[in-house]
């Protein structure tokens, strides 16, 4: 779909619809809304690219989110240090995507990324994470 802001609404009805269709715990709902949301809003603020896809798959024991760009990522030379991040609304979006995912990985080609993430679907469920910044509403 176009990487426009509408998308990370679109891509995390989708993400929850998955959810409900597959019948996961309420906990999964959380975890795959977080983490479309702030992958796919990362591809409209940060890509430039002009389109963004996300696949959701079950592989293994992991329930695995896929989010594809076909952007130019501009390369941070230091890392967002905490103090930078302290008074902004912005730079918790990788963090919150870590606190649900069991493991991430991010592959960038020539032209465009993929960053997948995968939630354990056995064991320990992912953690809530509450931040006052990021609230999402749970009808969208």
């Amino acid at each position: 779909m176009p990487a426009s802001p509408e998308a990370a609404r679109a891509l995390r009805r989708f993400a929850r619809s998955v959810a409900r269709r597959w019948c996961l715990a309420e906990h999964f709902d959380e975890a795959l809304s977080v983490i479309v949301t702030e992958l796919v809003t990362n591809v409209v603020l940060h890509s430039g690219s002009p389109w963004v896809s996300t696949v959701i798959t079950v592989r293994g024991d992991a329930l695995t989110v896929e989010v594809m760009d076909g952007g130019c990522w501009k390369h941070r030379v230091d890392r967002r240090q905490e103090p930078l991040d302290a008074d902004v609304p912005c730079g918790r979006g990788l963090r919150l995507v870590d606190a649900y995912a069991t493991r991430t990985v991010t592959h960038r080609m020539e032209r465009g990324s993929a960053v997948l993430a995968e939630i354990a679907l056995h064991g320990t469920p992912p953690p809530v994470v509450r931040d006052p910044l990021h609230a999402l509403d749970p009808h969208l």
